[in-house]
């Protein structure tokens, strides 16, 4: 693998795998599990060869093994349980632990790997639902408590993005468009964050609707612009971090007032769709708190 990053903190290994520091301790000192390097002040830190294996341990401890039992086994062993289990359970967690390490080590084969053992189990929408949201989560909170650098998650962010793209091609190319309705997909002002609108526009277009895909940042008057070419519009955002929960009746307010007098809606989705009341919202206006609530209009 390309190592990036070769040291970890316990705290990293902590925000990695989910296990307390507390508990990585006891399981050096009570089964000597792992062994740590020491800083010449006397402080732990690890290898990535004790990250994986770490990743390891926990996988099978989430899936029934004693932490006495998986001490009694060798490394090369715990690999290979771990690889026949997964194979056998089709895995979310181990999945996930395995893009976590292509994430650490900008390595594009075992992302690739990865999702080529998830795609012999799951189709793609599983996949998104069950192994990259999760992920996306996870990810979140190790950029937040400084455990990887914004070009770690930029580097795995980007290539779910082209998983999301060549599955929209490929339902493209199959579609018999249904035009009925025009979905508008896009992104509010200052929001960048579009796995979640790209994965609205795969369902949809998967779901043989017509859609149009403007992306990120747009401002509300150059929405307007869409209205002069099509009819019957449903407009689609994904609210992220924008527009901020004090900000976000006034938008609404503006979107209605601006695009919606003609018969047209809006739906939206994401984090922050959970701030917003549906009984407090004109009929045209509605948020969703699952991306799979769509399934149920579409």
């Amino acid at each position: 693998m390309n190592n990036i990053k070769s040291n970890f903190s316990i705290k990293d290994l902590e925000n990695l795998s989910g296990v307390k520091a507390h508990t990585i301790r006891i399981w050096e000192k009570r089964y000597n599990l792992l062994k740590p390097n020491r800083t010449d002040t006397n402080i732990r830190y690890y290898s990535l060869e004790s990250l994986q294996k770490l990743l390891n341990i926990t996988f099978l401890y989430n899936n029934g093994f004693k932490i006495s039992k998986i001490a009694k086994i060798n490394d090369l062993d715990i690999a290979d349980t771990v690889r026949d289990l997964s194979s056998k359970a089709y895995a979310d967690d181990h999945a996930i632990n395995m893009l976590k390490l292509a994430m650490l080590n900008f390595d594009k084969e075992l992302f690739l790997n990865t999702y080529d053992n998830l795609l012999q189990h799951k189709d793609f929408s599983e996949i998104f639902m069950e192994v990259f949201i999760p992920l996306m989560s996870e990810i979140g909170f190790l950029w937040q408590t400084n455990t990887i650098t914004p070009a770690q998650e930029h580097f795995i962010s980007e290539l779910i993005k082209q998983k999301l793209l060549v599955n929209i091609e490929n339902c493209t190319l199959k579609a018999i468009k249904n035009k009925d309705k025009n979905f508008v997909l896009f992104l509010p002002n200052n929001e960048i964050h579009d796995l979640g609108l790209h994965f609205l526009n795969y369902k949809l277009t998967k779901a043989n609707h017509h859609t149009l895909y403007l992306g990120p940042s747009v401002p509300i008057v150059s929405l307007k612009d869409v209205l002069k070419h099509h009819k019957n519009i449903i407009f689609i955002s994904y609210f992220t971090v924008k527009p901020e929960t004090e900000n976000i009746e006034n938008y609404l307010k503006e979107f209605h007032d601006e695009l919606l007098n003609n018969g047209n809606e809006l739906w939206i989705f994401g984090r922050m769709a959970n701030n917003i009341d549906n009984s407090k919202l004109p009929k045209t206006i509605k948020a969703f708190h699952s991306v799979n609530d769509l399934d149920k209009y579409i």
